[in-house]
């Protein structure tokens, strides 16, 4: 009798370990912006975006262009792929800062130029190793292209003997570009 008890006892915690169920979250993050990023952690988002891959005929390569200018700033992407077919799309990949200018990374702020005009101009430079540009989605149909990058941009400031008296860094971080239109132009 006991062992019918226990059965009954274990199949019925059973059943009833059946019917519980967790409650279940989900999550999901959409922006509407096209190109944005986090600049020594404040949110950036540009105003205005132009994208293009151009292809050269002459010297087989192909390159990624993206300049994105927001108030008071500007980033700029630039990848150029060696050996490349005359087409609309793009590898998939992580493209790094090197020693080559295949990738370049920049980041403009507003400066007073030499005349005495106020105009977005670079705010340093990325040294090798310290960016990159991973381009994650294409389509070549529709002409949009999906990513992120990353980098750090140094500007050095001297004294009159040339010493280095102060580094100033941009952390560019986060940064995104989510379907973004492109043209392509093959010349």
């Amino acid at each position: 009798m006991k062992r019918i008890f226990l059965f009954a006892t274990i199949l019925s915690g059973l059943f009833l370990l059946q019917n519980c169920k967790k409650d279940v979250i989900t999550a999901t993050t959409f922006s509407n912006k096209t190109l944005f990023a986090a600049v020594n952690d404040t949110v950036w988002t540009a105003n205005s975006v132009n994208a293009s891959i151009t292809f050269n005929s002459t010297s087989k390569t192909k390159v990624f262009s993206c300049n994105g200018v927001g108030t008071d700033r500007a980033i700029n992407l630039l990848i150029t792929q060696n050996k490349a077919a005359n087409t609309a799309g793009f590898p998939i990949g992580t493209f790094n800062v090197d020693s080559t200018s295949n990738v370049v990374l920049s980041y403009y702020t507003l400066q007073r130029n030499n005349s005495g005009v106020i105009a977005l101009a670079p705010q340093g430079t990325v040294h090798p190793g310290s960016g990159a540009i991973t381009i994650s989605g294409i389509d070549s149909v529709k002409r949009q292209i999906t990513g992120t990058f990353s980098f750090v941009s140094y500007k050095n400031f001297y004294d009159s003997q040339g010493n280095i008296t102060a580094v100033n860094t941009a952390v560019i971080t986060a940064g995104a570009f989510n379907n973004l239109p492109y043209t392509f132009v093959s010349n």
